[in-house]
């Protein structure tokens, strides 16, 4: 189960060092249930994650998320299927109170309608609810928890037009 909440943000975190600094690449094989591969490097290390993530609850708080480590040659023929540039995505974690991690990322730089993002996953709903970002709390003004369209997939469906080589259905937005 996936507990996290999401903020739209301005930039890095001033004067905060990150103690992990991930680029990844993703992209979308199906949005409903959404189907996901995605390519995460940290220095040399590589990992190839496929990801399938179920439709969240009212609030958009949790979600089943089933994540499995795949290899490069699988990745490389899923990315063939998909047929469209990835997500480039820049991920920086700093540590927070609690054992919790504050994930920032970097979408698209360079690209039109690059933004930064940041989520902060929970054990529990309860502790998702209750947590208060402290001394964050003027960086995550911006709390975007369970609004349509601000998911990646969202993003992906509106920069990319479809998933898996398939038009969106109809319904859709763009």
């Amino acid at each position: 189960m996936e507990i996290e909440r999401k903020w739209l943000v301005a930039g890095w975190p001033e004067g905060a060092v990150p103690s992990h600094i991930y680029r990844m690449d993703q992209g979308y094989i199906a949005l409903s249930p959404t189907v996901r591969i995605r390519r995460e490097a940290e220095g040399e290390t590589v990992r190839h994650v496929l990801c399938f993530k179920g439709k969240a609850d009212a609030a958009g708080l949790a979600r089943e998320e089933i994540e499995t480590e795949i290899a490069p040659d699988l990745f490389s023929r899923l990315e063939g299927l998909i047929g469209l540039p990835l997500i480039r995505k820049e991920q920086r974690r700093y540590p927070l109170e609690g054992g919790l991690v504050l994930e920032v990322n970097q979408v698209d730089q360079g690209e039109p309608g690059s933004f930064f993002y940041a989520e902060v996953e929970f054990p529990t709903r309860e502790a998702a609810l209750a947590w208060e970002p402290g001394k964050w709390a003027g960086y995550l003004s911006r709390e975007v928890t369970g609004q349509p369209g601000q998911s990646m997939a969202a993003y992906w469906l509106a920069t990319r037009g479809h998933a898996g080589g398939v038009d969106a259905p109809s319904g859709l937005e763009k």
